[in-house]
């Protein structure tokens, strides 16, 4: 579980008040696959993201009515499946991830949800990918949506691929923007490091999103921290 960085925060440490109102709403299929990922990577499923925040971005799919979107970084594929099953029945997703091992652990659930013929897995880094769609295909300006929950040290090279694939109006969300709450503690102060290697790539990517003029963001505090850009121009 993610620590809270408010320490006045009547949820600190014990969200299950959160958990319990979320869970209800779950798709079967996803906790069918959040349970599979538990059981098969015990310590690498707190990759995927929780379910209050997949049901978060399914709602902001559904408002946005979303047909194509992009997602980098795919793991076991919870917040892919979350995703296929917000579009519509033409909808189309591209999910890049070097490890396509991961995602055909999960491939089972999404094909029992019926959502496979949505999605368009490429076993790839990101950048190469990204590269490809924009000189090759020419698809700029096409996506209405993109996830990124990828290595954190790529991000900032994925905002300015990204903005130029998700149309004017599009959102791109970033996963992991609080870092475990990393980013809100001094530079001085002891941390695992793993922590303080991933904290320099989001603190970095945390302020040069809060002055980029070419998106609306925001930081939500759910989950490991989610950042939502709109594309303005």
């Amino acid at each position: 579980m993610y620590p809270c960085l408010y320490r006045d925060d009547p949820f600190n440490g014990d969200p299950d008040y959160i958990f319990e109102k979320s869970y209800p709403r779950e798709h079967e299929q996803l906790k069918e696959l959040r349970e599979a990922t538990v059981e098969q990577h015990p310590f690498w499923s707190m990759m995927n993201v929780p379910v209050d925040e997949g049901l978060l971005l399914s709602m902001l799919l559904k408002v946005m009515n979303a047909k194509k979107t992009l997602e980098l970084g795919v793991f076991t594929g919870y917040s892919l499946l979350s995703t296929a099953l917000a579009l519509p029945a033409d909808g189309k997703i591209i999910a890049i991830d070097p490890n396509k091992e991961a995602y055909q652990n999960g491939l089972p659930f999404i094909q029992k949800a019926g959502v496979e013929h949505k999605i368009n897995f490429i076993e790839s880094e990101a950048l190469p990918v990204l590269n490809n769609l924009i000189t090759d295909s020419k698809q700029e300006g096409t996506f209405d949506f993109a996830f990124v929950d990828a290595d954190k040290e790529g991000y900032i090279k994925y905002h300015e691929l990204l903005l130029k694939l998700v149309k004017i109006g599009g959102i791109i969300a970033y996963d992991n923007t609080l870092w475990f709450g990393s980013v809100a503690v001094p530079e001085a102060d002891r941390m695992e490091e793993f922590l303080r290697h991933g904290r320099k790539y989001i603190n970095e990517l945390n302020s040069f999103l809060a002055t980029d003029p070419r998106v609306e963001s925001s930081l939500i505090s759910i989950g490991d921290g989610l950042t939502l850009c709109r594309r303005i121009c």
